[in-house]
């Protein structure tokens, strides 16, 4: 069970501790589906996904469309049902991991490697991490929470320096710490900005065993370097994730140029 199957909408999944906060995200597409009820919660949801990253500065996505949502709540993974303690399989901050893994090196492998996943397309997934922040509020792992006074120094609504795209000032909601310091602009700043620089920015156990652990900085090295390359394997691995257990109707899906 699983995949990009809109089951995310539905409670037993919303509510695992590692979504909290993707309530938010889940508010934000309802009124485009209910404009457009004939496209499924998981072909919406993974566009938003690619249109975002698109719109953000990132590469663009050849994404397949046509994927069949779960009839209900029923259809949710449960919290064990991949192999790992109470979060459906998904990775956890920092230790304990809920797969048994003694190091965070091998426990991204456990979850990932399971699905298919290799070592360069883990760290080039990971890349994401360009775009986004976390708060005490939701995740727990920081202690930068909602809010002006609780946001670090890029995540204000004035900080320290422009962090969209077009360069120009706003935040939306201000709070939180994130990884980078233009944190709404998806480059390969990922790799070059981190907490080891610079106290500031968010670096999780996860995060750092991409530059520590021997295997994983090969790619981290090339991507900090190659711009392009990062693009490039970002948006193939993006992909394929977007497809990974999903069901299509028709079966060999739809490609919008």
């Amino acid at each position: 069970m699983g995949g990009a199957n809109g089951s995310i909408i539905y409670a037993p999944e919303l509510n695992h501790g590692a979504n909290n906060g993707l309530n938010k995200a889940v508010n934000f597409l309802k009124p485009f589906h209910k404009d457009y009820p004939l496209i499924s919660w998981a072909d919406l949801i993974q566009m938003g996904s690619a249109v975002g990253i698109e719109h953000a500065g990132g590469p663009k996505i050849q994404m397949k469309y046509g994927r069949v949502d779960v009839s209900g709540p029923e259809g949710c993974p449960a919290g064990t049902s991949r192999g790992t303690a109470g979060n459906a399989g998904l990775p956890d901050a920092g230790a304990p991991f809920g797969c048994g893994a003694d190091d965070a090196a091998t426990h991204l492998r456990t979850i990932f490697h399971r699905m298919g996943f290799n070592d360069q397309e883990i760290v080039a997934l990971s890349g994401a991490h360009t775009l986004g922040r976390a708060f005490k509020e939701r995740s727990g792992t920081v202690s930068e929470g909602y809010g002006e006074a609780s946001a670090c120094p890029y995540t204000k609504s004035v900080g320290l320096c422009p962090v969209r795209l077009d360069g120009k000032p706003g935040v939306g909601m201000p709070g939180g710490k994130s990884w980078t310091k233009t944190w709404l602009k998806f480059d390969n700043s990922y790799f070059k900005e981190y907490a080891e620089q610079d106290p500031n920015l968010l670096w999780l156990a996860t995060d750092r065993a991409l530059h520590t652990d021997p295997e994983f900085k090969k790619s981290f090295v090339i991507y900090k370097e190659d711009e392009a390359a990062f693009f490039k394997d970002y948006a193939a691995v993006h992909k394929k994730l977007s497809e990974l257990g999903s069901k299509f109707s028709p079966e060999g899906g739809i490609s919008i140029d």
